[in-house]
């Protein structure tokens, strides 16, 4: 089967604390932050650490943004200072979770790493695409300073390059599809692995190209490195069926896809029928949801003794950050189960399948809307 991974962010809320990540790998860091925590009880040692420098704490993982470069007219890439309990030991092609205070409220979004976890540098990288319906990617975009610190969750996925890699890859990306491949080159040019890559890029325009000059620099320094961009405004999508043109052997590569819906839609298909899906791994950035139904309803909250009523479109997890209530929450898709609380009385509905759930259920928050009154064990 192919492997479809979606990105993931994490949160916890304000009254648990969270396994800081790493901690099994780094037991002596780990027992120190742990007795710091007792002794400075009942303040919380970020009290104390913030004081010394902001990127300590003993409740979260923070970064520091150094740097905000430009990489077209719509995207830029974020490079991050991560703090105390952060490991670089994440795979190639992996995603982060950021948190970042916008308006006084913590907003959270997953992207792809651009960045090597080979590289020597104590920094990672992002690069974000702004998007017309993403507040949060405008904001990263062309609204953060340098210098302000970020809440960050620990990298994950299975969208990765192993090591070492395949004698023959393929990369299909679209758009900011590439982001995760870019973190992928940039570990294979540091581990001597670009043997025999081909690389099928396709963006609206040259100018909307994220990377476009450390790929050509990639291109002319390394030949086993192919890069093939192709411009949907003039030259159209890329058609899978006829795929053998510009790759004749893509049957025998491993091969990394990601971008668009339609262009992973297409290459599942071509994969399926030539019976090589296992060798087709596919990123997706987002799920498609069922067409909404009904009218919404009143949704409390019985642990806050809060409530908000809501229309039958906006999630349960969103409809509680509206009313200030610290809804646990990990890749907010559907997927993770992080979000997942209890249903206490009446309907809420799946927006995906359109599967209402009863009183009883266990539901995610995520991925759920109130279908009439409801009220949530949260």
């Amino acid at each position: 089967m192919a492997k479809n991974t979606v990105k993931i962010s994490a949160n916890v809320r304000d009254t648990d604390r969270p396994t800081i990540a790493g901690a099994k790998r780094h037991p002596a860091l780990h027992a120190l932050r742990t007795v710091v925590a007792r002794v400075t009880t009942p303040l919380l040692p970020d009290d104390y650490l913030q004081l010394a420098n902001p990127l300590w704490s003993a409740r979260e993982l923070r970064g520091r943004v150094q740097e905000v470069r430009q990489e077209t007219v719509d995207s830029a890439t974020l490079v991050i200072k991560p703090g105390w309990g952060f490991s670089f030991d994440y795979e190639p092609g992996q995603y982060i979770g950021i948190g970042v205070l916008v308006e006084g409220r913590w907003r959270w979004r997953s992207y792809s790493l651009t960045s090597s976890p080979v590289a020597a540098k104590k920094t990672i990288t992002i690069t974000v695409k702004a998007m017309p319906e993403g507040f949060l990617s405008t904001h990263l975009v062309s609204g953060v300073a340098p210098g302000t610190i970020v809440r960050l969750a620990a990298p994950q996925g299975n969208f990765i390059m192993p090591d070492p890699a395949p004698p023959k890859v393929l990369f299909l990306t679209g758009g900011s599809g590439i982001t995760p491949v870019m973190s992928m080159l940039r570990t294979l040019v540091r581990r001597d692995q670009v043997t025999d890559v081909i690389h099928l890029h396709s963006a609206p325009t040259e100018s909307d190209v994220m990377f476009a000059s450390e790929l050509a620099d990639l291109a002319a320094a390394h030949a086993g490195y192919s890069l093939h961009v192709r411009t949907t405004r003039e030259q159209g999508r890329l058609d899978m069926s006829r795929l053998a043109d510009e790759v004749p052997d893509w049957h025998e590569r491993q091969t990394w896809a990601c971008g668009p819906e339609g262009m992973l839609d297409s290459a599942e298909r071509a994969w399926s029928a030539a019976g090589l899906a296992e060798r087709l791994h596919l990123e997706r950035f987002a799920l498609s949801r069922a067409a909404v139904h009904g009218q919404g309803g009143t949704v409390e909250f019985a642990r806050s003794g809060k409530s908000v009523t809501v229309d039958a479109a906006t999630p349960l997890m969103d409809a509680g950050e509206q009313v200030g209530v610290r809804m646990p929450f990990g890749c907010r898709m559907g997927i993770c189960q992080s979000c997942v609380v209890g249903l206490l009385d009446g309907h809420v509905r799946d927006l995906r399948s359109g599967v209402e759930h009863e009183p009883g259920s266990r539901i995610q928050t995520c991925i759920s809307a109130a279908s009439g009154d409801c009220v949530l064990d949260v």
